[in-house]
């Protein structure tokens, strides 16, 4: 019988733990319901959420698939935030000015920044930055222009930048002390390309 992850933490649930127990602890689920509500307003003010399945396909409130350029299936972030469809949320970029860079495995099990992307949230200094979901790895959230996702080899490590088409799973796990608001990213996107 193997244990099942905690949802904040991913540590491992107690064994004893019943079938429907998403925390490892009570800090946990305490924790990840003040972490729904650290999502900085530039976001959860607009009418861009999903819902997503295990496998980061996105849903609707609802539960039915969804669609990353399809506003019709979207929400408000507090129907989706109440929906109990999927694995968690999601927020739609659709080429507004909204971004997101995504930095893969750059965190250790300790939660050390890897020195590969430590310029890069330098760089982003003044902005949210939240852990993903595997917990190994960051989003940074602003504002910039950038009409086309791309994937940037950086070191041993990739950023993927993303500005249109596409949605990011949001867990709102704030990166240390990152303020809960969006800045211009700009100078580190035309640094990046």
């Amino acid at each position: 019988m193997t244990s099942r992850p905690c949802t904040h933490c991913r540590g491992q649930l107690p064994l004893t733990a019943r079938t429907h127990a998403r925390y490892c602890s009570s800090r946990c689920r305490v924790a990840a319901h003040r972490a729904r509500q650290t999502v900085p307003v530039e976001l959860t003010g607009r009418p861009r959420w999903v819902r997503h399945t295990a496998r980061k396909v996105p849903l609707t409130v609802d539960g039915h698939t969804a669609s990353s350029t399809d506003p019709a299936t979207w929400s408000r972030h507090r129907e989706a935030a109440h929906s109990t469809a999927g694995a968690g949320l999601g927020f739609v970029l659709d080429g507004d000015g909204v971004v997101c860079l995504d930095l893969d495995h750059c965190l250790d099990a300790d939660g050390a920044l890897a020195g590969w992307a430590q310029p890069v949230v330098d760089a982003a200094a003044g902005t949210w930055v939240e852990v993903s979901r595997s917990g190994d790895g960051l989003h940074i959230w602003g504002y910039g222009r950038l009409p086309h996702g791309r994937r940037i080899p950086l070191g041993p490590g990739t950023v993927e930048l993303y500005g249109a088409g596409r949605f990011i799973a949001v867990t709102g796990r704030t990166f240390g002390d990152t303020p809960r608001r969006l800045v211009d990213l700009q100078h580190v996107i035309d640094a990046l390309l």
